[in-house]
């Protein structure tokens, strides 16, 4: 993180940059605002508060349901976006800083979402913005929106089976070390009581030492099993994540790339075929990628698709935060919506 940019609480007209601007109270406010806005991220209401206000957002690295979801949850509020993806479509193709992308892009828009391949990057972009930014991932660094969205779901989910995040015991496997939804993840858990983490991960994708260090300091459990069937056994969640090929070398790529990570065999031998199942996706399908099995999708707990609709109330929540608007003016600017999207026989 950019020294220049101090980690403040997230709130009006400040960068969100990392799970570590939220205590359990600022945290446990912006979820309470991604619930009130469910109908209109359900689409059974039209909301224009934000009628006017512009999205600048800036994917630097590829990306489906995050560039997707912050779009849409900035149309659902009604403003307007403006995109640009990769590289090859950026002047930055042609030499430019940054900093100059941040100070001229900034000075279109509003708000800026900004997802690129280098960690620290998106700080740099908010050292030089003029309006707040959002991080939608920087390298092996932190995913915050995806953090908050999985943190919603948890609740979502244990809530319905009568548990709590406090407490809980949360499986997290496959790539622990480049997977920065894992890093964030854990950090923010850790704003709760007494959550046990059991891990497991392949050879050299191990969790970064840090990110252990920072849950044990503030009282939680962390494990590190031999097996999956071991994680898995007795918790109330599992967490899976896809090998991160795209940030490894080669042969690290191939090693990693046998068979699946978790499949219903395995959570039948834990004897825990009921468990809540998140991943953050893309899941890769693809034989041997070594990633969730396809055969878990008729089971009860599975709420990897979930997650991805909880992204866009949290992500709506976000905006609604940093451009300082409350739920009076979004009751007074939402009505019924005068269609239906309905699939007919």
């Amino acid at each position: 993180m950019s020294a220049d940019i101090p980690l403040l609480p997230f709130e009006q007209g400040r960068h969100l940059l990392s799970v570590l601007q939220f205590d359990r109270q600022g945290l446990q406010a912006l979820l309470n605002l991604a619930k009130a806005v469910d109908p209109i991220a359900k689409r059974q209401a039209v909301c224009t508060v934000l009628d006017g206000a512009m999205l600048c957002s800036l994917f630097f690295e590829p990306s489906t349901r995050t560039r997707l979801s912050f779009e849409s949850a900035f149309l659902r509020l009604g403003g307007e976006v403006t995109t640009t993806t990769g590289f090859t479509f950026s002047s930055m193709a042609k030499g430019e800083s940054i900093h100059d992308t941040a100070r001229v892009v900034s000075g279109y828009s509003d708000v800026l979402v900004v997802r690129h391949p280098e960690e620290g990057s998106v700080a740099q972009f908010a050292a030089a913005s003029t309006v707040p930014v959002v991080n939608a991932g920087d390298g092996t660094g932190e995913h915050p929106s995806q953090a908050l969205l999985d943190v919603y779901t948890l609740e979502s989910e244990l809530g319905a089976r009568g548990k709590s995040v406090d407490g809980c015991t949360i499986a997290i496997l496959g790539d622990l070390k480049y997977g920065r939804t894992v890093h964030s993840l854990m950090k923010m858990l850790s704003l709760y009581e007494h959550v046990s983490f059991r891990l497991f991960a392949p050879p050299s994708l191990e969790l970064p030492q840090s990110v252990a260090d920072y849950a044990q300091a503030r009282g939680h459990s962390v494990t590190v099993l031999d097996t999956v069937v071991e994680a898995v056994s007795s918790a109330d969640v599992v967490y899976a994540t896809r090998v991160q090929r795209e940030r490894m070398t080669e042969e690290l790529a191939q090693a990693n790339a046998k068979g699946d990570l978790l499949n219903r065999a395995m959570l039948a031998e834990a004897d825990n075929l009921g468990v809540v199942i998140m991943h953050p996706l893309p899941r890769d399908s693809r034989p041997d990628a070594y990633d969730l099995s396809t055969d878990v999708d008729d089971l009860p707990g599975l709420s990897i698709f979930k997650q991805t609709d909880n992204g866009l109330n949290v992500r709506m929540a976000i905006f609604l935060t940093t451009l300082g608007v409350g739920l009076d003016a979004v009751t007074l600017t939402t009505k019924q919506r005068p269609w239906k999207a309905t699939l007919r026989p």
